[in-house]
């Protein structure tokens, strides 16, 4: 079953990253204090990706950096009822596959399932094949969630969003799309979520960015789900720790 709200664990630099602190126990209690934030407020799911590892590899992260996400996923797991999803940046898909399996997760984000995105880790390729048939080995019951037009992405030149979003859905073994903005914080228009939903042949659609209190229940006119993070931290600075009144500000808004 596809959560309807999810919220975001940004974690702050690990292991192998050039920003990392030191502490990989601070990382990890700053994650499972976020998520028990957001299971108490009423959240479904929560997404922990390695959001502070910036700049991110393509789509094969480090072995340190797979230990690392398994130690936090794992401590998530522990701590809170809720599901929860993995996102290995920028787009490890078989990483975040394995971490999930391992720790008991139950969906992951891919940024670029299929098809070619252009980032500013150059041109991605989708490995929709490798990744479908890793899960069906050893990821059995993972649910795999799509970005169509990732963020902070540009697609090739002449592919529309709807052909890219029907692709993905008849072809990709995606178990739901994810439509976003242009960048982190950003919301899509409805305009561009309903296409997505038209395209999408019957599977869920969560919108992937830009989701306030303000704005989640038109959001949730359109869409099966939606993921938030920014809108739940202060200033919406994603370093700083979920704040639990914004938290439950959006619940209440969701309805």
């Amino acid at each position: 079953m596809t959560p309807r709200l999810v919220g975001m664990v940004h974690l702050g630099p690990l292991p192998g990253s050039p920003s990392f602190g030191g502490d990989m126990p601070a990382v990890v209690d700053a994650a499972v204090a976020d998520a028990v934030v957001l299971a108490e407020a009423g959240f479904d799911a929560v997404l922990v990706e390695n959001f502070g590892d910036a700049p991110f590899y393509a789509d094969d992260v480090p072995k340190v950096t797979i230990a690392a996400l398994t130690a936090a996923v794992a401590a998530v797991v522990d701590a809170v009822d809720a599901g929860v999803g993995v996102n290995v940046l920028r787009n490890d898909a078989l990483g975040a596959l394995a971490v999930a399996a391992a720790t008991g997760g139950t969906f992951v984000r891919v940024n670029v399932l299929a098809g070619t995105m252009f980032t500013d880790q150059g041109p991605i390729v989708g490995r929709a094949a490798e990744v479908a048939r890793a899960r069906a080995a050893w990821a059995d019951g993972v649910a795999v969630l799509a970005d169509v037009f990732v963020k902070h992405a540009v697609p090739p030149a002449g592919l529309g969003i709807e052909d890219a979003a029907r692709d993905l859905a008849e072809r990709s073994g995606a178990d739901g799309l994810i439509v976003s903005g242009a960048a982190t914080g950003d919301p899509p228009t409805p305009k561009l979520a309903a296409a997505v939903r038209d395209a999408a042949g019957g599977l869920p659609v969560l919108i992937g960015s830009g989701v306030t209190p303000a704005t989640v229940a038109d959001f949730l006119g359109v869409a099966d789900g939606v993921i938030v993070g920014t809108s739940l931290k202060p200033e919406g600075d994603t370093a700083r720790p979920i704040d639990p009144g914004l938290a439950r500000s959006l619940v209440e808004a969701a309805g």
